[in-house]
């Protein structure tokens, strides 16, 4: 990227910053998704229970309802975005930390509506971290900038998924979880010692306005057709990829392989070729760009669901037969693969999001847009067992594989190889914390 050298875009505060943001949006929803059902299976709940304790996660999905409030309204202290990000940094601390001292089996009603606050304070946090995200990064850093928060947002789950766990073993579950909730700590500083950004608008004169501005000129910005297009691009180029990985560790046990293998080897061979792959994605993104870094890992990502087919292939009818010792290295292999085109494309994705959004709206229309991305994964989870047991798992990947083919083709016309998309008008960039650029 002409005028700026690697080593500019790496060692800034921005991206310090984006780590921050990253690490303490993970951090929630690890806890609702790791810590919280190892906890509730510790204390006797059952397994039904616990399964629909998934259903506290529906904030995410929805926090576009009210991205529009946080937009018109402000605290009264530290500005527009770090005092809502003041605010529910400390609802989630006290409220992880008050979670350890119930007693699920007595009140697990109560545990279930502090969970849901858990994560609907999580996904307003979510709201405004992403917006003070976008009016921080000048264009040439999104793509680093936001592969530095998904993968500190990944790392974030180590806290939760590891640590706690292992503190679970020689501690009770009420320190274990005030613990986990001092993490947050992290988030708080960052809000505490950066300054607020230049918003290039003023806020919305009323919650109407809220609501419509950010829609009306998303298409006026666009078109109606190339917005249209832009938002089926969103839902389409991580469908196939987010399906291929829906039923990932039933296909690994219907393939022979234990759970103690398949926990070693996924561990490993999954969290830190993802990390990596994202870390050099958004490196290659300040080379390359966003739209051409679309195209070469779209192709990684795509090319990784073979991998799916190799091992069923290999597996398919010979598990149970006598002798038959499933490949753990192929595991590795195809793990190691499948994590880093996920690494890769979500980097570049995410970064395309971002870009995508005006810094005029940007809590809202992130909301929307990143709403819209989490459809795939609903729709992958509630059809994917279904195809499987129609088709078999062969034929499955391959249908995963296909379905990345039309995200793939829309690259043509919404990031096109040679080219940017369309510009945004606004030209204003956030100020980054103590006013100093680097």
């Amino acid at each position: 990227m002409s005028g700026i050298t690697l080593r500019e875009a790496i060692f800034n505060r921005r991206m310090l910053i984006c780590i921050a943001t990253g690490f303490s949006s993970g951090l929630p929803l690890y806890v609702l998704i790791q810590l919280v059902p190892a906890w509730l299976r510790s204390e006797d709940v059952s397994l039904a229970a616990i399964g629909l304790f998934s259903l506290v996660g529906f904030p995410y999905t929805w926090k576009f309802l009210w991205s529009p409030l946080m937009e018109r309204y402000q605290m009264p202290f530290l500005g527009r975005r770090r005092g809502w990000l003041l605010v529910t940094q400390l609802l989630l601390l006290l409220s992880i930390g008050v979670l350890g001292m119930l007693n699920p089996k007595v009140s697990i009603w109560t545990v279930a509506v502090l969970c849901g606050g858990v994560a609907f304070f999580s996904a307003s946090q979510d709201i405004v971290l992403d917006a003070y995200r976008r009016e921080i990064l000048p264009d040439r850093e999104l793509g680093l900038g936001n592969s530095f928060h998904v993968n500190a947002y990944r790392i974030a789950g180590l806290i939760p998924g590891a640590l706690s766990l292992v503190l679970a073993d020689i501690l009770p579950w009420d320190q274990v979880f005030l613990i986990t909730a001092a993490f947050m700590g992290v988030g708080l500083l960052m809000t505490l010692m950066v300054s607020e950004p230049i918003h290039p608008g003023a806020r919305p004169k009323t919650l109407a306005e809220a609501v419509t501005q950010p829609f009306v000129e998303f298409f006026k910005r666009n078109g109606v057709r190339q917005a249209l297009l832009v938002l089926t691009f969103m839902f389409l180029y991580k469908l196939g990829d987010n399906m291929a990985t829906a039923l990932a560790t039933p296909f690994y046990l219907d393939m022979g392989y234990s759970k103690t293998e398949i926990g070693l080897v996924a561990k490993n061979a999954g969290l830190w070729p993802m990390v990596i792959g994202g870390i050099l994605g958004g490196l290659l993104m300040v080379r390359i760009g966003i739209n051409k870094s679309l195209w070469l890992f779209g192709v990684v990502q795509m090319a990784s669901i073979l991998g799916f087919i190799l091992l069923s292939e290999a597996n398919v009818g010979r598990v149970g037969t006598p002798g038959f010792e499933p490949n753990l290295w192929l595991l590795a292999l195809v793990i190691s693969f499948e994590y880093l085109g996920v690494g890769l494309g979500t980097a570049a994705f995410v970064a395309f999001i971002a870009r995508t959004t005006s810094k005029h709206h940007t809590a809202t229309q992130l909301a929307l847009f990143t709403a819209l991305t989490a459809l795939p994964r609903t729709f992958a989870n509630a059809t994917t067992g279904f195809i499987v047991e129609r088709v078999g798992w062969t034929e499955f990947y391959l249908i995963c594989t296909a379905l990345a083919v039309p995200g793939m083709l829309l690259l043509m016309v919404v990031a096109p190889w040679k080219g940017n998309s369309k510009p945004e008008s606004v030209t204003v960039m956030a100020k980054p914390i103590e006013r100093n650029p680097d």
